[in-house]
């Protein structure tokens, strides 16, 4: 006989309802790793997409992902003159809110150096990649414009000649690409109030100018490297010049984890703990409280001659029945809601096992205090 099993055939409803708790804990958990990984793949989805080796940003800043950093717009030419170096593109990328059908809507624009990007790698879900240098622009469905719009930004109107699924930015904006050219024109965007008060002398001149022209918006340069062509010689090349900084792949993708997502991954960890914490407790709590249900059982067993190891085993075995199906309706809540959330909520395989992990040290702890309190029980307690 298996007091855990009997337990659970003769109180479904009770066993349900309290795997449905631990579900929505499981659910919360998994949730709050997923939104982290989510964000995670957002922010680096253009660097890892991209193809660049290198990213040449402003002198003395860390790249348009970390910090504000404006180039020269002729960078790339004297980049393209260095030994080693394939390609080099120009890269800009700011957020933009504009009106469209009565909407106010936002977006990331993102400036593709077109002819030599078109944008081959970024993934369509409709329509086809630019094919003009000008009033162009594939954006993401999440910006909500559809194949064909023609949409005001700037001074003029570009049209919508594909659409992407999940590319956005860090903060959750999509992507609309367009070319360098013009997203730099739509940048420089000024008031007509603005261009009366500079031509007329009175707009306030700023007090200290940038060796790099205000006029230029390019974030950085994007340089591809020969196959065999010697990196750290390319960087030191860079470097030389005083006027720019240069950085790896791997080297921004580890600005954007460890300086502008730690805060957020240190509180996710902290969230994602308490849940766990509350979790042993209500286990705990459930089983306790089951076990005391089941004293007089515990006792007749104890008087027929059961062993210590098999209550316990009866014990656990039922902490773990609650703890493995709160995880498997977890896991169902989990394909059923997330995909509604306004953010990618992305979980991953080993993620799925570090909390089947955590679920069964959780429950192996909260077992603990109902066997404990069996192991009190004495066989003559039946009498009572």
């Amino acid at each position: 006989m298996n007091l855990a099993f009997k337990d659970m055939r003769f109180n479904v409803l009770r066993f349900f309802l309290t795997a449905l708790g631990v579900a929505f804990l499981m659910t919360a958990s998994m949730g709050m790793v997923g939104l982290y990984r989510g964000i995670v793949a957002d922010a680096l989805l253009v660097i890892e997409r991209i193809g660049a080796d290198l990213w040449i940003v402003q002198g003395g800043r860390q790249g348009p992902f970390s910090e504000g950093s404006a180039v020269a717009s002729t960078m790339d030419r004297r980049a393209e003159g260095l030994a080693g170096v394939a390609m080099a593109r120009r890269f800009v990328q700011f957020s933009q809110q504009f009106a469209f059908g009565g909407r106010q809507l936002r977006a990331s624009i993102t400036g593709l150096d077109f002819p030599k990007d078109e944008g081959r790698w970024i993934t369509l879900e409709r329509g086809r990649h630019l094919a003009s240098g000008h009033f162009e622009a594939v954006a993401d469905a999440s910006i909500g414009l559809a194949m064909g719009d023609r949409v005001r930004l700037g001074q003029d109107d570009y049209t919508i000649v594909g659409l992407t699924r999940g590319m956005v930015d860090m903060g959750g904006d999509g992507l609309l690409f367009v070319t360098v050219n013009d997203a730099t024109a739509i940048s420089q965007r000024r008031t007509s109030e603005e261009v009366l008060l500079a031509r007329s002398g009175d707009a306030p001149a700023a007090a200290n100018r940038s060796s790099v022209p205000q006029d230029s918006k390019i974030a950085a340069v994007l340089v591809s490297l020969e196959p065999g062509a010697d990196r750290d010689a390319v960087q030191r090349a860079v470097l030389a010049w005083g006027d720019a900084n240069v950085l790896s792949r791997s080297g921004q993708a580890d600005l954007l984890l460890n300086q502008r997502l730690w805060r957020l991954r240190i509180q996710i960890l902290a969230f994602t703990g308490v849940l766990q914490v509350v979790t042993g407790i209500v286990v705990s709590l459930i089983i306790y409280m089951l076990t005391m249900e089941k004293l007089h059982q515990i006792a007749m067993l104890k008087l027929i001659g059961a062993n210590t190891s098999t209550i316990v085993a009866m014990i656990a075995q039922q902490a773990f029945l609650i703890g493995a199906a709160g995880l498997v309706l977890g896991l169902a809540l989990s394909a059923l809601i997330f995909p509604f959330f306004p953010r990618k909520v992305l979980i991953l395989p080993a993620d799925i096992a570090l909390l089947a992990a955590a679920v069964a040290v959780i429950c192996g702890f909260a077992s603990l205090l109902g066997i404990s309190r069996a192991l009190k029980v004495r066989a003559q307690d039946v009498l009572s």
